[in-house]
């Protein structure tokens, strides 16, 4: 019975340890299983790796919708660049739109760059494109163009995320916006000259990025350490306002129309390898809008009837301009239909009113599909009128119009001091609104011509004869200038009995031939085909001095026939008829200036005008002497390009400046207004205004010229010597005649010694320009004439001072005896 118990005992502890050890077995293997069987969790990514657009882009994101969506949290900044927009080019426009205090005017171009986004691997790169080295892809030549002309990147970053449809790639710009990338800021000449060492991060900030359809708009605040800031140096900074607009450019690049020197334009370059030329060859082609005849018209406009361009050129006048003026700067921008209807076009240029905010709460003047003439309540007294435009083609893609409020303190004295002595509506302190209103439409229409491609051309005003500007009937036809483009300002010959003449210039003679020249379509012609047709548009005006382009001159006046400010078709003619009406207006200036109340600071002002109006005709007739006149033209035509001013022009010059000038000008001293303006400054006044006019006909030059004409020419020249034999007359004619050397007289004696010394002791060599704007003469200065001219005639002016110096009062005896001495010291120095 026990043994029966202990074997069920036993067979129950077998099975049920077999049992145990089945379900430990199967429990492990189970487990086992289920370890195989479980999903891992996912790795966390790594820091750099694309995620998914929702982790990028987040519902605390604040996304602009544009050109491509531009998402913006705290202070950075996603791109979502879609896929269409890689390889298609854009053009950054970079502008200091809010400047420090002594950096010139806010708004200009300080730099433009044609840029691409390309993706590459795990990366987008922004590269910099340069269009100025091309040539035709079916070239074997376009190879080498290529592989010479690697692409820069200027910026990398790492793709983000995608969109959700897989369209559009994510990338953060904020480094880009927030660092400095000197193609973006500040721009390198400002660097150097204030010495800009670094940025200062904590004093930089990004103020906004906004999207529009065609153009990406970033404004970024920078801070720059500068070790010569222009204003609050003790800060050692800078601080301005950067503008950054990224535009794209046309799919298909409207047709060029190539570029010639005798009709003014802005214009573009690039070297062209593709060309059948045994030389790398520039090809020129002109800034213009994109005008094209509808498909529907073509027949119309075969025919010469006037037809509507496909798209008009709009500019809109912002919204904060004050009203008052408003209905001017609109007239001045639609004056120039009639320049467009001899291009064949009516209705292509219009002014428009901006939808009001409620009418379009988006609308932007930063908008690149919208050109704006903006009102900036700033104390320049200023206007311009900048556009971008297309690398490729020259197409003005857009362009806004700057207009400063203080550019009408500018007009009102140009007016008051050029116009008054005929003009009753000049003569006060406060124009009468559509007294200024005009002057607005005369800049609007000045500014809008820039916008429309052309410069100035300040070549255009000799063309009339300076008693026409005294014609009623001649000016209201012509105005004071074929062109608005010139600096031809105010009408300044008229006298008062010229009843009825015109003030100022309107769209002219010039205006329209330039238009239609660069405007007017010319079918079925390739770019190339175009230019012998446009030569003989050109060839039709040749001889008419109203379609003479003449180029603005820095650095110096050369040819004197093509200067600013300057009336007529001759210098010393109209500068006569401008002193009559200075002298004219110099009794009335108080009367004309003056309030009850107030002190004479206007007063001052004016007078500064009116001197400053006087040592402009000064400039223009010093001009002459040693002038060289440059009327542009091509080998099919006959007659130089560049001619020296006669004998007798050059003469009368000289002589008109020691009649008007170096005579001391004794109408100008108004001991009334010196009373009530200045303790002192009448004789340095006047010193100063000798002593530059003598510096400019005494410069190495216009020496060098006046040494070539006579080379070139001989006796039918004006010589140096000449030349300053009768500025030694002229300077020094007491000496010569014994009367008395007032004190004004004394003063130019001295200036005229300090002159020759410079020349003789100080004067350095100068290389010669001729770039368009820049004109210089070049001269080795101690390998010419001029210093033994210089020596000549010190030797000689010492000699007869030294006998003139025995007679006389006792401040003329001393006065002749140090000229003798400082004679000394300039020809021997040592």
């Amino acid at each position: 019975m026990t043994k029966k118990i202990l074997s069920q005992l036993l067979l129950v502890a077998l099975v049920f340890g077999f049992s145990t050890e089945i379900n430990a077995q199967f429990w492990k293997k189970k487990k086992k299983e289920v370890k195989k069987t479980s999903v891992k969790p996912k790795p966390r990514p790594k820091k750099g790796d694309i995620q998914p657009y929702n982790k990028v882009v987040t519902k605390d994101h604040k996304t602009d919708e544009g050109l491509f969506k531009v998402h913006t949290k705290d202070n950075s900044y996603l791109f979502e660049i879609p896929d269409s927009l890689f390889k298609r080019e854009m053009l950054m426009v970079t502008r200091i739109a809010k400047t420090a205090s002594g950096i010139g005017f806010g708004g200009g171009k300080t730099n433009t760059q044609v840029l691409r986004w390309e993706k590459k691997n795990k990366q987008i790169l922004l590269r910099v494109v340069s269009h100025n080295v091309v040539a035709d892809t079916i070239l074997p030549v376009h190879e080498a163009v290529v592989n010479s002309n690697l692409e820069p990147i200027l910026f990398s970053f790492p793709i983000k995320a995608f969109s959700k449809d897989s369209t559009a790639t994510v990338i953060d710009a904020t480094s880009l916006l927030s660092s400095d990338v000197k193609p973006l800021g500040f721009p390198g000449f400002y660097r150097k000259f204030y010495q800009v060492s670094r940025i200062d991060k904590t004093r930089s900030y990004v103020d906004r990025v906004s999207s529009y359809p065609q153009n990406i708009e970033i404004r970024h605040v920078k801070t720059y350490f500068a070790n010569k800031a222009p204003s609050n140096s003790a800060l050692g900074s800078i601080t301005v306002e950067m503008s950054n607009s990224m535009v794209l450019l046309p799919k298909v690049p409207m047709k060029r129309r190539y570029f010639d020197e005798r009709v003014g334009w802005f214009a573009r370059s690039q070297t062209d390898y593709g060309l059948k030329a045994q030389k790398s060859k520039s090809v020129t082609f002109l800034d213009r809008w994109r005008l094209e005849v509808k498909d529907e018209d073509l027949e119309k406009f075969k025919r010469g009837e006037l037809v509507e361009p496909k798209k008009q050129i709009v500019y809109y006048v912002d919204r904060a301009t004050p009203k008052e003026w408003v209905p001017f700067i609109k007239q001045g921008i639609n004056d120039w239909q009639v320049a467009f209807e001899a291009a064949g076009f009516k209705n292509a240029i219009i002014a428009k009113d901006p939808p009001s905010k409620e009418e379009d709460p988006d609308w932007s003047p930063e908008d690149v599909r919208y050109s704006v003439v903006r009102y900036l309540a700033s104390p320049i007294p200023n206007a311009n009128g900048p556009h971008v435009s297309d690398p490729r083609s020259g197409e003005i893609l857009e362009s806004d119009i700057n207009w400063y409020h203080n550019v009408m303190t500018l007009l009102k004295n140009w007016f008051f001091i050029q116009t008054a002595a005929i003009n009753p509506d000049a003569r006060s302190k406060e124009f009468k609104t559509e007294v200024m209103g005009r002057l607005i439409r005369f800049v609007s229409s000045h500014e809008v011509g820039h916008t429309l491609g052309l410069p100035h051309n300040m070549g255009s005003s000799v063309a009339y004869p300076v008693d026409s500007l005294r014609s009623a009937t001649f000016t209201q036809k012509y105005g004071t200038a074929p062109s608005i483009m010139d600096y031809a300002r105010f009408n300044y010959v008229a006298q008062p009995e010229d009843k009825g003449v015109a003030l100022m210039p309107n769209i002219g003679p010039y205006d329209k031939y330039a238009i239609s020249w660069g405007y007017r379509p010319i079918l079925e012609k390739t770019a190339k085909e175009e230019k012998p047709i446009l030569d003989q548009w050109i060839l039709a005006k040749a001889d008419n001095p109203m379609y003479r382009f003449g180029h603005q001159q820095a650095g110096g006046v050369v040819d004197p026939s093509s200067q600013t400010e300057d009336l007529g078709d001759n210098a010393m003619k109209a500068s006569m008829y401008g002193i009559k009406n200075l002298k004219r207006i110099l009794p009335n200036l108080e009367k004309w200036t003056s309030e009850k109340g107030e002190n004479y600071d206007e007063l001052q002002t004016m007078y500064g005008q009116l001197i400053s109006q006087f040592n402009r005709y000064m400039g223009h007739v010093t001009a002459n002497v040693g002038g060289v006149y440059e009327y542009f033209k091509t080998s099919d035509q006959d007659g130089a390009v560049y001619t020296h001013v006669n004998k007798s022009t050059q003469k009368e010059a000289l002589q008109f400046v020691i009649d008007e000038l170096f005579k001391t000008p004794t109408w100008m001293l108004n001991k009334n207004i010196f009373s009530k303006t200045e303790f002192s400054g009448s004789i340095e006044r006047v010193r100063s205004l000798q002593s530059r006019t003598l510096n400019n006909i005494l410069n190495p030059g216009r020496m060098a010229r006046m040494i070539e004409n006579e080379t070139l020419n001989g006796a039918s020249s004006y010589t140096l010597v000449n030349m300053m034999s009768d500025l030694r007359k002229g300077v020094w004619t007491e000496m010569y005649n014994g009367r008395t050397i007032d004190t004004y007289r004394r003063n130019l004696q001295r200036a005229y010694l300090d002159r020759m010394n410079y020349l003789l002791n100080d004067a350095k060599d100068q290389r010669g320009f001729n770039s368009g704007y820049f004109k210089r003469s070049g001269i080795t200065i101690n390998q010419s004439d001029v210093r033994s001219v210089i020596r000549g005639e010190l030797k000689r002016l010492q000699r007869d001072a030294n006998n003139a110096s025995k007679s006389g009062n006792t401040l003329r005896r001393y006065h002749l005896q140090d000229t003798v001495d400082r004679i000394d010291m300039i020809l021997d120095p040592k």
